[in-house]
């Protein structure tokens, strides 16, 4: 079984910092890429940062220079850290993992539960 745990999210005010944590744990032979999407009220869930395992990243326009993405190999771990956070930003962040198993050697798409991001005015 292989688990994918958020913590960080909450309220903040616009122009202010958050930071994200995504912890995998369970049956893990190796973690590929990994990252971070949202889904906004009435919208659809989109990509907001991603992170290979080497460490190359790739972020959507409407964040770049503002969210970071970073990953601790060793302890399974993704980071998002936000600053100069905008009302725009307000959504759940969902982590996303590419996970091979030790069981099977297949590799998974696995998601967190979700963290909400509130960005007031």
């Amino acid at each position: 079984q292989v688990q994918l745990v958020e913590s960080g999210g909450g309220l903040v005010q616009a122009g202010g910092s958050l930071r994200l944590s995504c912890a995998a744990s369970g049956s893990i032979l190796k973690i590929n890429d990994m990252g971070w999407y949202r889904q906004g009220p009435g919208k659809q869930r989109e990509l907001v940062a991603r992170i290979t395992n080497v460490g190359s990243t790739r972020y959507a326009d409407s964040v770049k220079g503002r969210f970071t993405i970073s990953r601790d190999n060793a302890k399974n771990t993704v980071y998002l850290q936000m600053d100069s956070l905008k009302p725009e930003d307000t959504a759940v962040y969902y982590c996303n993992a590419q996970i091979v198993k030790i069981a099977t050697r297949n590799e998974y798409s696995y998601w967190g539960q979700g963290t909400q991001v509130t960005v007031s005015s």
